[in-house]
């Protein structure tokens, strides 16, 4: 659906360029408000210097819209949590190809995914780990400069995993010696995971990312097994809290999801053996479950079609289903939920297909909208400053064409974004 604009003189000049100005004022036809849960009618929200100033009642007397939303739905910008924009797109499953691109290029594959997440309708990601070690922090910086057009990015600058863990690609054969790049996280013992953590954060992540178990998109890699000790965790996750950050952790299996709780991880992504005593263990601890149930589907219909390595299709059959019962059961029993999707396991730009897949198994579609808007800033630190409408807040829209609150699937074309002020679509 077109946009219709009143752009100042001053922004008019640059008609290529997204739509900026001190001020900007977008009427709304109708507002969904997460935080409140409350829905309202023809508002006008008004946005100063790239964040949010103020929402009122439009009347036109206060002066004409920048941005004519009228005939949409508007809410904030949404947050994915569970993002790998970084290591840009793949064009094969061959479990070696990161290994095929130079760093420069690994990261200009990169600018063309972070614009489709861009206008997809996430303004703000967690981008949880790259192969080669602090790409992600080049990106990040980036995008923060105004150099590319990206959203928000918060990064871990790799992984902490053990040697030919999770978080490595273990695909070449053992005589061909692996770039130190690739192993900027791999650690034997708690006293490298701290040095890992350090050394990470030092160089520009913000959190610190876990492999506490095997991965389904990996070789050799058994997503039940636990692969960093108890030890390793804790010791990663103290550093990390010591220098005010995080940790989180990526945990398939029923005992790995639960060490990394006690470990202090803030977040669980994954959870696919989930039970009902990490599930309490999660709630009593304050952890959100970042749980990617819809890709599954998108790996059993494509990577079966593509030849995915069978160690692939097998672990994500073993996974998908058990995954979402779980799901289902963690939303049932109060616990917290975000959004995060695993984007780059299918293509960038798709993520909103997951909001149908957390209605289907027990979340109303506010609680869905919500897992990707207020909680999912909860989990970053980040409350009051993204996924909101908070006066103060970066000044981040979408709009879409009809009401995501009766079909949770208008979340999958989002018609046009605004970031920090700026109209990007």
């Amino acid at each position: 659906m077109a946009v219709r604009l009143a752009i100042p003189f001053a922004c008019a000049i640059a008609v290529a360029s997204p739509v900026f100005a001190a001020t900007v004022d977008v009427r709304a036809g109708r507002l969904i408000d997460p935080e409140t849960g409350r829905v309202s009618t023809d508002q006008r929200i008004r946005i100063v210097d790239g964040k949010f100033s103020a929402v009122t009642p439009w009347r036109a007397s206060d002066g004409p819209a920048n941005v004519d939303w009228s005939g949409l739905t508007v809410l904030p910008g949404l947050i994915d949590l569970h993002t790998h924009i970084a290591d840009g797109a793949t064009e094969s499953a061959d479990p070696a190809e990161p290994f095929k691109h130079s760093e420069s290029a690994t990261i200009l594959k990169a600018v063309p995914a972070a614009r489709t997440m861009l206008r997809a309708g996430f303004t703000t990601v967690r981008d949880v780990g790259v192969y080669r070690g602090l790409t992600d922090v080049a990106l990040r910086d980036a995008i923060n400069a105004g150099d590319i057009v990206g959203p928000r990015m918060f990064v871990a600058g790799g992984y902490i995993t053990t040697p030919g863990g999770g978080g490595e690609i273990d695909a070449l054969a053992p005589d061909i010696p692996i770039p130190e790049s690739f192993r900027v996280g791999e650690v034997r013992n708690p006293s490298e995971a701290r040095d890992k953590a350090r050394y990470l954060l030092d160089h520009g992540a913000d959190f610190i990312k876990l492999i506490a178990t095997g991965a389904v998109l990996a070789i050799g890699s058994e997503p039940g097994a636990l692969e960093l000790s108890p030890e390793e965790m804790k010791a990663a996750c103290d550093e990390a809290k010591l220098r005010g950050s995080y940790c989180i952790a990526h945990a398939h299996g029923a005992e790995g999801i639960k060490a990394a709780i006690r470990a202090g991880a803030r977040t669980v992504e994954h959870a696919s053996y989930l039970d009902a005593e990490g599930i309490a263990l999660a709630k009593k601890s304050g952890v959100w479950l970042d749980m990617d149930i819809y890709n599954g589907d998108w790996i059993e219909e494509v990577g079966t079609k593509q030849g995915w390595p069978a160690e692939y299709l097998r672990k994500n059959r073993e996974t998908t289903d058990v995954q979402r019962q779980g799901f289902a059961k963690a939303v049932k029993a109060g616990a917290k939920l975000t959004f995060g999707t695993d984007a780059a396991v299918y293509p960038y730009g798709l993520g909103g297909r997951q909001f149908f897949y957390m209605v289907r198994y027990g979340m109303s579609p506010m609680q869905a909208i919500q897992s990707a808007t207020t909680e999912a800033a909860r989990a970053l630190g980040k409350e009051g400053q993204v996924g909101t409408l908070r006066p103060g807040a970066w000044g981040d829209l979408i709009a879409v064409n009809s009401d995501p609150l009766a079909d949770i699937r208008a979340l999958e074309h989002v018609d046009s974004v605004i970031k920090a002020g700026e109209l990007v679509r």
